[in-house]
Order: C-alpha cells, then sequence, then structure tokens
C-alpha cells in the first residue's frame, strides 16, 4: 500500500509501506525492488484513484451559521416564539417543503439533498474550519487539519497544470475565519487555496512580457532555487517550487484567466445568475452572486474544489427580517441557478455542491428577535455529485432543538465527498511528523451512496 506523501518538516518524498521512498523507486526504475517495477508502481496509483479523477466539488461556507429552522426545516406546530414569521411552501418533490422565500431552490429540490440533523461544533464559536475540514480544531496534529481543497491538490493534483485545483472565491473578512477558503494545514504553502480576489486577478496574464523571456526568468529561479536548497533546512523552498511552477503556468495559459472572466460568458447565463453585492456584508464575506458564476466557470475549467463564502448570517437580533430582506432572497437565486446550470450542462453527476454553516440557531427566539448559536445541531444542503436526489436525511424534534433521527457529522459529509473525488477513505498522508494521518474521520453517508 502507497502511503501518498511524507511531509516531514514540509518536504514530499513519498513512502512505500517498506519504508523506500518513491523517488529511489523511480530512480530504480524497471529494474524493480521487491517485486514492483515503475510501470507496477503506476498501475497501482491508478486503480488507487489517486489523479485518475475529473470530479469536483463546490464548497458554499453560510459564513456566521444560518437558522436551520427558517429555511429547510421549518417547526409550523412549535410555539410562536420559535416558530418564526415563514412559512413553508411545496417544492418539487411532494413532502419535502422549504422557506417561502426561496423559490428558486424549491423548484430545484428534486436535484437536491437537505441536511436536517448536523452536528459536530464543539462549542458553537465561530470558524469555518469544521465546514472546510469535516473536523474539530482540538487535538489537532502539528501542522493542523487540512481543507478538503488542499487534501484534493496533494492526492488528485491539478487536472490542467494552468488551473489550480483548489481556488478559493473568499476576500479577507473583518472577521479572519469568515474570510478563510479553507487552510492547508500540514500539507504545506504548496496546496494552500489559489485566491484570485482583487488586483490578485490584475497579475493573471502576462503584462507586456514575452512567453521566451519569461521562460529565461524560470531558468534564472531554478538556478537560484536549486542553490537555495542545498542550504535549506526546513523543506520551504520544495513547497515554494510547487508555487513558483503553478505561477508560471497560470501565465503561459490563458485558461484561468479566461474562466475568471463573467464577461465571456452568455448575457442571458450572467443575467440568471444575477450581481449581488461584490460587497462585504459587516466583518463577513459578500453576498455576490457572480460568485456562484465563478464557481461553475472555475470547475468547467479543471478546478477540483472551488469554496465560496457568502453573507453573514448571524441574525442575533431581527432574525426573521434581516434574512429576508438581505440573505435569502440572494442565496436562494445564486444556489438555484447554480444547481439548475450545472444540470442544463450535464456536469451535474461530476460536480457536487454543499451549502452550510459552522452550526445552527437556538429554538426560541431572543428578546431583540434573534436566534442566537446553537452546536446542538444545524443544517445544511448537497446537490449533484450523482447522488440520490430528492431526499432528506435527518430530522430534529418538534422544536428544532435536538437530533430526534439520523445525524449526521460534518465529518461524515465530508468522506463522502472525499470517495466521490475518488479518494479513498482509508487512504493516509503523514503529517509534519512522518506520523501517517486518515484523510477522513468518519465513513461515508450511506444514503448518498
Amino acid at each position: 500500500m502507497l502511503s501518498v506523501d511524507n511531509a516531514r518538516s514540509g518536504k514530499s518524498t513519498r513512502t512505500l509501506c517498506d519504508g523506500v521512498n518513491r523517488r529511489e523507486l523511480l530512480r530504480i526504475g524497471a529494474l524493480g525492488m521487491g517485486g514492483l517495477t515503475l510501470p507496477g508502481l503506476l498501475r497501482a496509483e491508478r486503480r488507487s484513484g489517486v489523479k485518475n479523477s475529473n470530479k469536483s466539488v463546490i464548497m458554499i461556507y453560510m459564513v456566521g451559521a444560518p437558522p436551520h429552522q427558517d429555511m429547510y426545516d421549518l417547526k409550523m406546530d412549535a410555539p410562536a416564539e420559535i416558530r418564526g414569521d415563514f412559512q413553508p411552501i411545496k417544492t418539487t418533490v411532494p413532502g419535502i417543503e422549504i422557506c417561502e422565500h426561496m423559490p428558486g431552490m424549491a423548484s430545484v429540490m428534486d436535484k437536491c439533498v437537505p441536511l436536517r440533523s448536523v452536528y459536530g461544533s464543539p462549542s458553537g464559536a465561530h470558524d469555518s474550519f469544521i465546514c472546510y475540514t469535516g473536523r474539530t480544531t482540538r487535538n489537532q496534529p502539528p501542522g493542523g487539519w487540512p481543507a478538503i481543497g488542499a487534501v484534493a491538490s496533494k492526492l488528485l493534483g491539478a487536472v490542467d497544470r494552468s488551473v489550480p485545483p483548489f481556488v478559493g472565491l473568499a476576500p479577507d473578512a473583518g472577521h479572519p475565519p469568515y474570510g478563510s477558503p479553507g487552510l492547508p494545514g500540514f500539507l504545506g504553502v504548496g496546496h494552500a487555496a489559489f485566491r484570485p480576489s482583487g488586483p490578485a486577478r490584475d497579475n493573471l496574464v502576462l503584462q507586456g512580457i514575452k512567453e521566451d523571456r519569461l521562460g529565461d526568468r524560470k531558468t534564472l529561479y531554478e538556478a537560484l532555487d536549486r542553490l537555495r536548497r542545498d542550504i535549506d533546512a526546513n523543506g520551504v523552498i520544495e513547497g515554494l517550487d510547487a508555487i513558483n511552477q503553478q505561477a508560471f503556468d497560470i501565465l503561459t495559459s490563458s485558461r484561468l484567466a479566461e474562466a475568471l472572466d463573467v464577461s465571456r460568458e452568455d448575457a442571458a447565463i450572467r443575467a440568471r445568475y444575477g450581481k449581488g453585492s461584490p460587497d462585504r456584508f459587516g466583518d463577513g464575506a459578500p453576498r455576490n452572486l457572480e460568485h456562484f458564476l465563478l464557481a461553475r466557470r472555475l470547475v468547467e475549467a479543471g478546478a477540483r474544489v472551488v469554496t465560496l463564502n457568502f453573507g453573514r448570517w448571524d441574525f442575533h437580533s431581527h432574525n426573521c427580517k434581516t434574512a429576508k430582506e438581505t440573505h435569502l432572497p440572494w442565496f436562494d437565486r445564486g444556489l438555484s441557478t447554480l444547481i439548475a446550470d450545472l444540470h442544463e450542462r450535464g456536469m451535474a453527476d461530476d460536480v457536487a455542491v454543499v451549502a452550510w454553516g459552522e452550526f445552527g440557531r437556538t429554538p426560541k427566539i431572543n428578546k431583540n428577535a434573534g436566534r442566537d448559536h446553537w452546536p446542538q445541531v444545524g443544517g445544511g444542503l448537497i446537490a449533484g455529485g450523482g447522488f440520490p436526489a430528492g431526499q432528506v436525511i435527518g430530522a430534529t424534534d418538534r422544536l428544532g432543538a435536538e437530533i430526534a433521527d439520523r445525524p449526521v457529522h460534518f465529518g461524515e459529509v465530508h468522506a463522502s465527498l472525499h470517495r466521490f473525488l475518488g479518494i479513498r477513505g482509508q487512504t493516509t498522508i503523514p503529517d509534519l511528523t512522518g506520523r501517517p494521518q486518515y484523510v477522513s474521520s468518519h465513513e461515508p453517508l450511506p444514503e448518498l451512496m
């Protein structure tokens, strides 16, 4: 069995189960060692699914935790101080009803799987970490747990060398976890999210520099890197090598720049998604509807994981009013259009979409007409991925306070996404001490098999 990487001190030296590193094995090549030749090694990698998947994930982090009982899990039989102001509407799936302010999602519910019993947040503190990793921040290995995009980058690599495998559309936020696209953890900077927001977009194309001149510069950089590597004791250079290579690949191809240029999209499609607002909502994220379109264009171009941060759902006051006036209509439009667009383009089986926040909201509405933090249970939604749609997974009690049926841990959803991407659940990646760590902490959801 292959241990996919040895990240000791940030270095990459693939090892086999008998301790022989992959670089040495490749050097030996067809002479073979222990009966395993280079062609056999490559065949083993293909059989394991490593670098053999063309699947993608779009993960939408609903910044600050949305009110689950005001979206997909309305409690009409609960007392008024719990029920809230919204009414349910029918969807395309008989028996599944959702919030009246989400008509777009109601129209695509036959393509979706609402999750009504998501749990796993240990304290109710605001942090995107559990959404991006499926794990808590407690008892992390050295370097920290990597986000799903970093795992896909490491194990699957790039579909196209000019398109980063992991792209984060989140701009910086006033509260840093709100602006995180997901961290690379012990996998290192070479597998961090590429973030094309703001002025960085202007640097995705050559600015009057000819490609042959860029090649000369690359040769010089490589010579300098070889020199620095000889005196590098921390393995930082290898991570920088990956970044430099990616930068050259991007600059010598227009593929990424074109994917990020929504003006190339058909005008009718752009109008269908809408614009939303590019400005941050408080200390959270924008409610930018073009990010939903960008996410589709990026996976179409070859990105394996795209993360998208939307709004600020931390409604401690005026919960229903704020949700109705500032978040639900735009979120409903962006997400439902994305899901419908993926199906119309024949991409739905190859792209899984997940939308969720870090926890749920209190059943009882507080004195300021808001809902506070409720880590006991929250909600979310999955679409695409070839998953069996038109079903609901999990249920809460009459008050939306406790899980009544089928608890769904964040880690189970991540395990399901790993399997969808072609990453086996028992795959391990060594952390910074060399200790192997499983990429998944849970088993996949059988309902999505």
